[in-house]
């Protein structure tokens, strides 16, 4: 595994991405990758991170090319091949053939489109939180299909099914991983 500087990763993931919101998008799904490492007993719980850090690097410039043009802007940053396939694997079948086949890029599969789901669940609660935020609430608005339209479901679902995982148990541990990680996701946004 090669790795790249935390604070390169970040210096890189903002030469193309200025908008708060993926920016947000990108520290909380590096926060809930690390998360996940030590759940699961991974001891390079700074490398899942920096894979969630950059796994959006080309979407807000180059929407069209999710997943594809991300390989050459990695790269130009000095980024290696495993973080390359890490971050391209989470477009499989979307715009990309690059199956997730480490526990690690299952998980960027399974959670990236369920973070903003539960972020958007979390802004429509009175704390505006994911702190007192319960699962029976987070599937309610699950399987309300117009409610953040734009996260997928059907990829929300696949990634349990690669993991191994009831849709229930990547629902309840992405939920609490966000809870245990939102103070340090909106300290670091103020940071910037």
């Amino acid at each position: 595994m090669s790795y790249i500087a935390r604070e390169d990763a970040l210096a890189l993931l903002q030469k193309y991405n200025k908008d708060p919101f993926h920016i947000q998008h990108a520290l909380t799904v590096e926060a809930v990758m690390k998360w996940f490492a030590g759940k699961l007993g991974y001891e390079d719980a700074e490398y899942w991170g920096i894979v969630g850090l950059l796994h959006d690097i080309d979407f807000e410039e180059f929407p069209e090319q999710h997943c594809v043009k991300a390989p050459e802007l990695l790269r130009a940053g000095g980024v290696g091949e495993d973080i390359i396939h890490a971050v391209c694997s989470h477009g499989y079948e979307l715009t990309v053939d690059v199956k997730p086949e480490h526990e690690m890029e299952k998980v960027l599969y399974a959670t990236d489109e369920l973070t903003g789901l539960i972020w958007a669940s979390a802004l429509m609660r009175p704390s505006g939180s994911t702190k007192d935020m319960e699962l029976k609430s987070l599937k309610k608005k699950y399987k309300s299909k117009g409610f953040a339209a734009g996260c997928s479901r059907e990829v929300i679902e696949k990634g349990a099914e690669m993991l191994g995982w009831e849709l229930d148990t990547l629902l309840a541990q992405t939920l609490e991983a966000m809870a245990a990680t939102e103070d340090d996701v909106k300290e670091s946004m103020s940071a910037m």
